[in-house]
């Protein structure tokens, strides 16, 4: 079996400012570019479109499953909705995030769990812990586990029942059982422990095995 190591790799696109957010649908990869303000398609073959603006940076993305688009909108820590033409507010999480909202996942009814810095480290502030942020499919939000250290790239696996964060200044992978019905989650583990390796970015492939990004 070949290597990761000896595989091929293929820039299909440059000039970006800081992806974030990569999700695969309808035959291309989106992503938001936060530092231009931008919500990105490309195609395999490298065609790139701007697809709409975010003014306070886009982050992470999921989709409803009537097809309308969530982003997290970062620097006003809101939830916005694109359908197709539109970008609306879909929840206020000004409320519940101090800091700016950052990676996201959208569960099969269209329940979000966002992620927050909990500090803002480009101000100076002291390293804190914080919480994940649930939003229901009608935009009614409430809190969701605390004491995570910027929970950073959230998966479900394939079944429902598990939740994956990466706590990126934690270096490790935090697994919780989620009730596919109440959106609660329970039995909080590590999943993995990452040593000294910050993870930033993760996903489930085909098979359930969790690849890891890791940041500086």
């Amino acid at each position: 079996m070949a290597s990761f190591s000896d595989a091929t790799l293929t820039p299909i696109l440059d000039g970006l400012a800081f992806g974030e957010g990569p999700r695969w649908r309808h035959d291309r990869l989106w992503f938001s570019d936060f530092y231009r303000h931008e919500v990105v398609t490309v195609t395999p073959t490298g065609e790139r479109e701007t697809i709409f603006e975010v003014a306070q940076q886009p982050s992470g993305l999921g989709w409803l499953p009537n097809g309308d688009l969530l982003v997290v909108s970062m620097l006003d820590r809101k939830l916005l909705r694109w359908d197709g033409n539109d970008l609306s507010l879909h929840a206020d999480l000004s409320e519940f995030a101090a800091k700016p909202c950052n990676d996201m996942v959208v569960d099969e009814i269209g329940r979000a769990y966002v992620g927050n810095f909990g500090f803002n480290r480009h101000e100076g502030d002291e390293p804190a812990t914080t919480h994940l942020t649930i939003v229901e499919p009608d935009g009614s939000v409430r809190l969701g586990p605390d004491d995570l250290f910027f929970p950073n790239g959230t998966v479900i696996t394939p079944d429902g029942a598990t939740l994956v964060v990466g706590e990126t200044m934690g270096s490790v992978l935090t697994a919780f059982d989620r009730d596919p019905a109440s959106g609660e989650l329970s039995n909080r583990r590590v999943w993995a422990d990452l040593g000294t390796n910050l993870p930033d970015g993760i996903c489930l492939d085909a098979e359930g095995a969790l690849s890891v990004s890791y940041t500086h």
